[in-house]
């Protein structure tokens, strides 16, 4: 019954309110908040009311005004309505049980219609497994797993069910998944014994890995590939390019005068058109004056 000093009605927050169909989330939600505060016991009754005569009375008072506050502050304002005259945070908590937390088949028919309806459509294998869980989770609070009653207990009723809940939900698992993990889904229905729910999603989210590495190398051998096929095709086009121009400094080098039919140059340098320098050996000019 400690309070703290910074504890108020106000103060829980929460990621659900109440309606009419959110008590399972809800009430979970709630009771983890009560037992990190110590308060559980103000709603399932295990702390009882003390007299009024007790030195005790008006701490329990003021330590279930408090629970009662933040029961209330995370309801739907008609909810909050039909329980605001109850007197203790016990028959607050009681009467939203019996009103929204009975078993309920629409909801269980809802819950399992999800089930059949997701599949992992492309998402990385962890946001598909939590989709799955919260939904497995959800259903646990719907339908329970039953509990043995006997006193000593030989039926194994509760483990019997709860590994078949096991199976089933491995089952699920693997026919969501993308065809891509057929041959790891072959795998894994293969074993002997059948491995746990957690191991098939640490088996399947290896592959998933796997995959991912094998798809960031195959572009870097791509773009190694396209590099080496562009220098090729620069050296061809240079070789190219070099026989062209080494061609027709060949042809240059080796055309001929049309006025004498000489080769090593063209008629317009020919000097026996635009005649002899006077530096030419065996002037032409010198000679004819001699």
């Amino acid at each position: 019954m400690y309070m703290h000093p910074s504890d108020y009605p106000k103060q829980m927050h929460v990621n659900e309110i109440l309606t009419d169909n959110n008590y399972m989330d809800w009430s979970q939600e709630i009771m983890n908040f009560l037992f990190a505060k110590n308060k559980v016991g103000f709603v399932d009754g295990s702390i009882k009311k003390t007299d009024n005569n007790s030195p005790l009375y008006m701490l329990w008072m003021c330590c279930d005004a408090m629970v009662n506050g933040w029961l209330t502050t995370t309801m739907e304002k008609e909810i909050r309505t039909s329980v605001k005259y109850a007197n203790s945070s016990y028959k607050i908590w009681n009467d939203l049980k019996e009103r929204f937390g009975k078993e309920s088949a629409p909801r269980a028919y809802e819950l399992k219609k999800s089930l059949l309806m997701t599949h992992q459509d492309g998402t990385i294998v962890p946001v598909y497994y939590i989709k799955l869980r919260s939904l497995w989770d959800k259903m646990d609070l719907v339908l329970p797993i039953p509990k043995c009653s006997c006193e000593a207990c030989t039926c194994n009723i509760g483990k019997n069910t709860s590994e078949l809940k096991e199976k089933e939900g491995i089952y699920e698992f693997l026919m969501g998944l993308d065809d891509q993990f057929v041959v790891i889904n072959t795998q894994i229905l293969a074993m002997k014994p059948m491995p746990s729910l957690g191991n098939v999603h640490h088996l399947v989210s290896e592959d998933e890995r796997q995959r991912i590495i094998s798809a960031d190398k195959k572009p870097i051998f791509e773009a190694a590939a396209f590099k080496a096929s562009v220098s090729r095709l620069d050296v061809n086009q240079n070789h190219r390019r070099d026989n062209f121009f080494s061609k027709e400094k060949r042809t240059e080098e080796i055309e001929n005068c049309k006025h004498c039919g000489k080769d090593g140059h063209l008629r317009e340098g020919c000097f026996k058109c635009i005649g002899y320098p006077d530096w030419w050996p065996g002037n032409r000019k010198c000679q004819t004056l001699l």
